[in-house]
Formats: structure tokens, sequence, C-alpha cells
């Protein structure tokens, strides 16, 4: 008998720790995902705000966040420089990037 309990308990953590890391994995990944959103979505506000494409500068990082399929939380222009922040749920987790782009200072 106490074979099967030990057995049990074994089976139980490993079973625990295996959906600790799988959580983990997912926020990792959608981690990425949103800071690379993030990334582009600067960018192309950056070129909107020097005039190298046409829009308003928070209208094109909007529409690129969307592309990606992830929640537009804040934009921020300040001369021809942009501040971006997206947000995305991964699993019990929110993950939010913050990305930043425009001339060199």
């Amino acid at each position: 008998m106490a074979g099967v309990a030990t057995a049990i308990g074994v089976l139980a953590v490993t079973a625990t720790v295996s959906a600790g890391c799988v959580l983990a994995g997912v926020a990792a990944i959608q981690s990425a995902r949103v800071s690379a959103a993030a990334d582009t979505a600067a960018l192309a506000a950056a070129d909107a705000a020097l005039g190298f494409v046409g829009g308003a500068p928070c209208e094109r990082a909007g529409q690129v966040v969307a592309r990606a399929g992830l929640a537009f939380a804040a934009c921020e222009v300040d001369g021809v420089t942009v501040t971006v922040v997206v947000a995305s749920p991964a699993g019990v987790f929110t993950v939010q990037a913050r990305s930043r782009a425009g001339p060199p200072e």
C-alpha cells in the first residue's frame, strides 16, 4: 500500500510541476510575440510621425497591433518619438510590452 501512495504522490507532483512549466512557457512565447508587435507598431508610428508614410502615428500603430491580433493599450507621441504599449492575455497572466521609436537622441 505504501508503494501505491508514493506513486500517486509522485504523479501528482509531476503533473503540478508540468502544468506550471506549460503556463510559464505559454507566457514566455506570448511575451516574445507581444514585444515584437510593440516594436513593429512603434516603428510604423515613428515613420508616420516623421512623414515617411501617411496617417496619424497612433492610428498606424493601432493598425499594426490589430493585424497581430493583440490589444493596443496606449500610444504617446512626443514630437517625432512614439511610445507604444501592447498587451495580451497569456493563460492566467497578462503580458505587456512597451516600445519607443524615433530618431536617435
